[in-house]
């Protein structure tokens, strides 16, 4: 397999509509669909038979994980809402959290700000939030990452599902 295409959404805080109308729109463009946590849906939820998801601070269901491990041919994934690895006040324990899980991408929201870098070949992305952005971005929006054996293509999507075009980035691995 030459790339995947993995779409990242957070915090949707009750706002199920606009997770069935991302699936609707990109199921069949994307490999791999996640939840960073706070969708405050049931964990049950049939949208959660498509969407890998965990837990945050705002569900409530014992049902969710608080953190996944995700494996596809290029990359082990790392999932976590944010707030169990103090993700407001740096990356450090979840960069910890991710090395000892060997994982080449972590995934997480909680602080409804979008952000994604590479630190020591790892690539750390929180997508925002789609329905109550904070910080100095404010637009409500959802990832994907088109990853290859080179490196990874980030675009941000907003809730029209158009690209916003100063939010794509490139990373080499």
């Amino acid at each position: 397999m030459n790339a995947e295409k993995i779409l990242v959404v957070s915090d949707s805080h009750g706002d199920r509509q606009i997770l069935v109308d991302i699936l609707e729109k990109f199921q069949d463009r994307v490999s791999l669909l996640i939840h960073c946590g706070d969708s405050e849906l049931p964990a049950a939820d049939p949208l959660f038979n498509v969407y890998q998801v965990v837990g945050g601070n705002c569900d409530f269901d014992s049902g969710y994980h608080e953190r996944r491990i995700l494996q596809t041919n290029l990359d082990r994934i790392y999932v976590t809402h944010g707030h169990l690895s103090n993700v407001r006040f740096g990356l450090s324990e979840i960069a910890y959290e991710a090395r000892e899980q060997d994982a080449t991408i972590v995934l997480f929201g909680h602080t409804h700000q979008i952000g994604c870098e590479v630190v020591q070949h790892r690539l750390y992305l929180n997508p925002g939030s789609i329905s109550q952005p904070r910080g100095p971005i404010q637009k409500k929006a959802f990832a994907v990452i088109e990853a290859t054996k080179a490196g990874w293509q980030v675009q941000y999507y907003g809730r029209d599902f158009e690209p916003i075009a100063d939010l794509h980035f490139t990373f080499k691995r």
